[in-house]
């Protein structure tokens, strides 16, 4: 393991008018003007927006029943790409945040929205933070890009799509009853996902509870919750004798020889996901974690989720792509990278009501690509 380490508020809820009239959505807040309905001039347009949860969601120190959102718009030569930032709130961005963070955008410099690298590395420059408000304008260029080539991402890419994963279906910490409601709720999906982390007896009730309804596959995310490496890792033996297959940040991402120590002994795959933002990050996460978690909102969007794939890979390490709770949007932008996944959680979009694009499709528990070009989403009428 030493050698190892050594190596390395604008903010608002669209109103039901809207809602019903998506053309609406993008109609102010433009950063340039279309003469005549077409233009050779990069537009960039965004629109604050509240997604609703099905259910109260609540991790191992929050709980919430909305996700803040800024819906974004591309527009060239005729062309629209779609674009979203999510920022649940742990994450330190607003809706505010990103609205400030778009007001400083000038894409007038560039000619052509195929000079991704270009526009993202200026894009990533502005400032040092505000990841999501990246990645909102990298999905809109990918989209755009796909949409003048008329192909999907993932063909572009050239991957394979029958390779794609089953994604998980989230079941946050609630009472018993409730998550016996939804884990019932899960029962076309193939994995569940359970949020794990606030104290042993609550731990177990979760997975004694889902187990209790289904011996449906179980992946745990503890969102940093454990303290304690030896508790941690205790855990991880009981989970492992439950038909769990992954661990998710057992503990804080700052506690970097703790997961070494755990990892190093485990049982279960244990995945950097707090602990693994950007592509900088993969090289130091090597021996201390089994793999990665991508997040497009955490890494500023599907350019450098793509190259963190390189990497990691060339690294040996295993993969998941993951979400916020996001909208069709996001989702299916992060699902152009699901062949090249071990694991994916890719299931933001179902666990809100208002969704405003309809995107990639879950069949039978898999995530499935067709050929959609761009992200593969068309907005709701």
């Amino acid at each position: 393991m030493t050698t190892r380490r050594n190596f390395l508020k604008s903010a608002g809820v669209i109103t039901a008018a809207t809602l019903l009239n998506p053309a609406r959505l993008f109609s102010q807040n433009r950063s340039s003007r279309i003469v005549g309905g077409v233009s050779k001039k990069l537009t960039l347009t965004w629109l604050p927006y509240d997604a609703q949860m099905r259910h109260v969601f609540t991790i191992a120190n929050s709980s919430r029943i909305t996700t803040p959102i800024v819906l974004t718009e591309l527009a060239w030569d005729g062309y629209t790409g779609y674009g979203e930032a999510a920022m649940p709130p742990y994450l330190g961005e607003t809706q505010a945040s990103v609205i400030e963070f778009m007001k400083k955008v000038n894409l007038s410099q560039f000619s052509s929205p195929f000079e991704i690298q270009d526009i993202m590395t200026y894009v990533d420059n502005i400032t040092t933070n505000n990841t999501a408000a990246k990645a909102a304008i990298d999905i809109a260029l990918h989209d755009i890009v796909g949409k003048i080539m008329g192909q999907p991402w993932w063909k572009i890419w050239g991957f394979n799509p029958a390779t794609t994963p089953n994604t998980s279906f989230t079941v946050g910490l609630d009472t018993e009853d409730v998550v016996r409601e939804k884990t019932r709720e899960a029962s076309p999906y193939k994995v569940i996902k359970v949020k794990l982390g606030r104290d042993e007896k609550t731990d177990k009730m979760m997975v004694d509870t889902i187990r209790s309804v289904t011996n449906t596959t179980i992946c745990v995310d503890a969102n940093q919750g454990w303290k304690d490496k030896h508790y941690a890792l205790d855990m991880i033996h009981w989970l492992n004798e439950r038909n769990v297959n992954m661990i998710e940040q057992p503990m804080s991402k700052y506690l970097f020889e703790d997961a070494a120590w755990i990892t190093e002994r485990s049982p279960l795959p244990v995945i950097a996901d707090e602990a693994c933002q950007r592509l900088v990050d993969v090289p130091r996460l090597k021996g201390a974690y089994h793999g990665i978690n991508i997040k497009l909102m955490k890494c500023t969007g599907m350019r450098e989720a793509r190259e963190m794939i390189s990497l990691a890979k060339a690294l040996n390490m295993r993969l998941m792509i993951g979400c916020m709770t996001e909208t069709s949007c996001a989702v299916s932008a992060a699902a152009q990278l699901a062949p090249e996944m071990e694991w994916a959680d890719l299931d933001g979009n179902l666990l809100i009501a208002n969704d405003v694009f309809d995107g990639m499709k879950i069949v039978d528990g898999k995530i499935t690509l067709d050929n959609r070009s761009g992200i593969g989403v068309e907005k709701l009428k």
